[in-house]
């Protein structure tokens, strides 16, 4: 049950880094993300509610608030990379994931890392890694993106531990939330400075909406549920293959053609993936 639902997330997921795009043509990522997370967390909370599930008590708070923060860091990172660098450099770079997310489940939950698990951890790094390839113009800008791609990445290992450390505790719905309204809410104060009224066009509009329902309102809210069903390390893993269906989509809709490299990361990711399976 727990990859079923990973594997849905995917199919939501890897349609972020085309919107990101569009979004980011008259948006900051400040924008993007703060409106991403607030009109999600309403969306979820309000499933919450009408479900009647508990919502985080008061002795709780600053540890969702801490949760909440880990939230927006991940995202603020993720929507700015895009800005900087490739899909294919930024999606790699996010999915060495696997290593955080194994280092920070051992630490904070007493999984164990057994050979297997390294073992497929490694390969899937391998995978993304080559995927990457060797840039051979690597300029200042986007190795300033691959830098924001790698904060991405370590508050991703962070966020998949904080929600499978949750799944005894609270449901799906005030979980996750819960915890995207507050890091929309930790936004708020930056995003007002960086407001632009002009930047939103109906594209932008459009695409904040997607970004905030699709990729984050059910793919990350599937995403958290897979958490609760299996190991986050796992999850993780399988989540990597939004790295092929934003790729694929990268090609379609905004022309980026991936290299070679990246053919043979992507086989190394699914084999990777098939071995920790």
């Amino acid at each position: 049950m727990g990859v079923a639902l990973a594997a849905g997330a995917v199919l939501f997921l890897s349609t972020s880094p085309v919107f990101t795009r569009w979004a980011s043509q008259s948006l900051s990522s400040y924008e993007i993300t703060t409106w991403r997370l607030l009109l999600a967390g309403v969306v979820v909370l309000g499933l919450a509610l009408i479900q009647k599930q508990s919502l985080p008590v008061r002795a709780d708070w600053l540890k969702f608030a801490g949760f909440g923060l880990i939230t927006a860091l991940h995202f603020l990172f993720y929507n700015a990379s895009l800005e900087f660098t490739t899909i294919a450099h930024s999606l790699a770079i996010v999915y060495t994931a696997p290593i955080f997310v194994a280092i920070f489940s051992w630490l904070f939950l007493g999984e164990a890392l057994t050979m297997r698990k390294w073992l497929g951890t490694l390969i899937v790094v391998a995978g993304v890694v080559v995927l990457a390839g060797m840039e051979p113009n690597l300029t200042r800008r986007m190795l300033w993106g691959d830098l924001l791609a790698l904060g991405c990445a370590i508050t991703f290992g962070l966020y998949s531990v904080a929600g499978r450390s949750q799944r005894g505790t609270y449901r799906l719905f005030a979980y996750a939330g819960s915890v995207y309204l507050l890091a929309g809410l930790w936004m708020i104060p930056v995003t007002a400075f960086f407001f632009r009224p002009l930047g939103y066009t109906p594209v932008a509009i459009a695409s904040l909406v997607w970004l905030a329902v699709l990729p984050l309102a059910v793919g990350h809210t599937l995403y958290n549920a897979a958490l609760r069903k299996t190991s986050a390390t796992l999850v993780n893993l399988i989540a990597t293959q939004e790295i092929t269906g934003g790729i694929l989509l990268g090609i379609f809709l905004l022309g980026e053609i991936p290299s070679f490299s990246s053919v043979i990361g992507v086989i190394i990711t699914l084999l990777g993936i098939g071995l920790l399976l």
